[in-house]
């Protein structure tokens, strides 16, 4: 059994943690990020760490301890260092580049994919077949990798389409003989 729920999360230097009711508010300059904490956890907030107790021993009530402990420590991550997907393009022909708030991708097809960049995400194109996706939030940033990574999914013939660095794509045979 798991026992994530018992570690306490560092508060950084110029990260503020206010608690009203079952809300935390984590704030970071002007970037602001509640969570709503399950009304079966009790949360402890000193000045420079964050505690989580369940309020009794249910399998359901300590799943959720330990969810909550992670989600609000990806939360203060996200806030002092962020998060970051590195895609990779591999097809001849693939790339990519970024113009003003557009993502602009040649996949193969007979048009350019375009995507809109959300204004809580940056995407950089350091090589025209890598795309590197960052912002604060966990869930924003493989939402919309996987959203890009459905364009040209990988492909298990020939390996190509769009897929994570160092992702493993399973290779098959071809037709034999």
């Amino acid at each position: 059994m798991s026992r994530v729920g018992k570690h306490k999360i560092d508060i950084p230097a110029g990260i503020s943690v206010a608690i009203d009711g079952n809300t935390l508010n984590i704030k970071k300059g002007e970037l602001e990020q509640a969570y709503e904490v399950p009304q079966c956890i009790v949360v402890n907030v000193s000045n420079d760490s964050i505690s989580f107790a369940p309020t009794n021993g249910e399998k359901s009530t300590r799943a959720l301890w330990g969810t909550s402990q992670r989600n609000v420590g990806n939360i203060i991550r996200g806030l002092s260092d962020g998060f970051k997907v590195e895609l990779e393009m591999v097809g001849v022909g693939y790339r990519a580049a970024v113009t003003e708030k557009k993502l602009v991708m040649q996949l193969g097809f007979s048009h350019d994919v375009e995507y809109n960049i959300p204004d809580d995400i940056s995407i950089a194109c350091p090589k025209p077949t890598v795309m590197v996706i960052s912002g604060y939030s966990k869930k924003r940033v493989g939402d919309v990798a996987a959203l890009l990574k459905k364009y040209r999914k990988p492909e298990p013939y020939k390996g190509r389409g769009i897929m994570k660095s160092g992702e493993f794509v399973y290779r098959k045979d071809g037709k034999r003989r």
